[in-house]
């Protein structure tokens, strides 16, 4: 039996949220098993949390951790040895930086997520979705408009794979499911690192959005998909997807469709700020870098008409490359338009109910993971705390950050 015991700090409350001042956190086998005041243990290691903030560890609902540059086509002529040593690394940053569990919506498998599991190497607990469907020539076909359509197109992409038609996408999702993932990821609409769609295209017939979703059902999982324009959004929330990846040029009917569906939000505005900024620095196209405008200035818009209406918001990075590096600046972009504390349940207890893990994960409360995290100021009213301010990270009851 392995047991720890967090002392005298300040215990986010996920249910009220608000703080349990000088309370203690006692977890034994990587398990939150008591929360209170004066708690006591004769074996757990001891970590003094006095005058710091224990939240939960941070859940990052939309990452790509095999996407270790903006080149998208080329990560799919990588050898897969070199691939995963870029993977293993870019986990553990992110495991450093207080994601203590991530949703990867493209790229990661079971080999991955098995492997962190066993604890092969440090990173996040990781909640894969397999490769993305995309049809021809849609957000996840990476070949250039004079590329021969002989050419395969899932070898350009390693994020996605290309099927058309309602019995090969019914075929793709099930092998996807096949493989474990927890979810499936559709591209219904434009993107930026695609070479040859426009930002304001639909993708996928509503037949073979459908499809998916069914096929999604029928396994107890669910779809997430790729779009930005209030067109695409809107399709695939009629079609029953449950969450929309970015979303920044939605209108008044998606939010509509958003509450009647029960469906979720997850906005990645830090990413557009460091393609701006850093994207061809790293990889990304000269065409791709051209197209992040056209949803830059919008993303923060389309945050603040959600929110007001109350729709459930997650946390999201989407960052490329090394760029991944800015993973918790999105803290202080949405605290312009969000209450902090709005921000802060974006990416504990509202990320958690997305994964399917109420109750285990983005609390501390008993029979929740043992994911803490130490943190120097009040995440409650100041972004910042979480952007630059965490002392400690605790995963699994496991120290793996700092000493406390």
């Amino acid at each position: 039996m392995s047991a720890l015991l967090v002392r005298h700090g300040d215990v986010l409350d996920g249910a009220t949220f608000s703080w349990l001042q000088g309370h203690d956190v006692l977890a034994v086998d990587g398990r939150v098993v008591e929360v209170g005041r004066s708690l006591r243990s004769d074996d757990a290691r001891m970590v003094d949390a006095r005058g710091l903030r224990v939240v939960p560890g941070l859940i990052d609902c939309h990452v790509h951790v095999t996407a270790a540059s903006a080149d998208l086509a080329a990560l799919g002529r990588w050898p897969a040895t070199y691939a995963t040593a870029h993977a293993a690394r870019l986990m553990r940053d992110m495991l450093h930086r207080g994601f203590t569990t991530v949703r990867d919506v493209g790229g990661a498998d079971f080999g991955l997520a098995r492997a962190q599991a066993e604890g092969l190497f440090p990173g996040p607990r990781l909640v894969f979705g397999g490769k993305a469907l995309s049809q021809t020539g849609g957000h996840g076909d990476g070949r250039q408009a004079g590329e021969s359509a002989a050419e395969d197109p899932c070898r350009h992409l390693s994020l996605g794979r290309v099927v058309d038609g309602v019995d090969a996408v019914r075929a793709a999702a099930r092998d996807e499911l096949r493989t474990g993932a927890h979810h499936l990821k559709v591209m219904a609409g434009g993107g930026v690192a695609s070479p040859t769609d426009r930002i304001d295209s639909t993708q996928y017939s509503m037949d073979e959005l459908r499809a998916i979703v069914d096929e999604a059902h029928a396994a107890n999982r669910y779809v997430a998909a790729h779009a930005y324009t209030a067109r695409s959004v809107n399709r695939a929330l009629e079609a029953g997807v449950r969450s929309i990846e970015h979303g920044n040029l939605i209108d008044g009917r998606s939010v509509e469709l958003f509450l009647e569906h029960d469906a979720y939000l997850v906005p990645t505005l830090v990413t557009y700020w460091a393609l701006q900024d850093e994207g061809r620095e790293f990889g990304l196209p000269e065409d791709s870098w051209r197209k992040v405008a056209e949803v830059l200035d919008a993303g923060l818009g389309a945050l603040s008409l959600a929110a007001d209406a109350g729709v459930r918001i997650a946390y999201g990075s989407d960052l490329l490359g090394g760029m991944q590096r800015h993973q918790l600046r999105e803290f202080r972009i949405r605290a312009e338009v969000q209450p902090p504390a709005d921000v802060l349940r974006s990416a504990t207890t509202v990320a958690a109910d997305l994964l399917n893990l109420t109750g285990e994960v983005g609390v501390i409360a008993p029979g929740a993971h043992a994911d803490l995290l130490l943190v120097d100021g009040d995440p409650l009213t100041d972004a910042g705390a979480l952007a630059d301010r965490i002392r400690t990270v605790i995963q699994g009851g496991e120290v793996l950050v700092g000493n406390g």
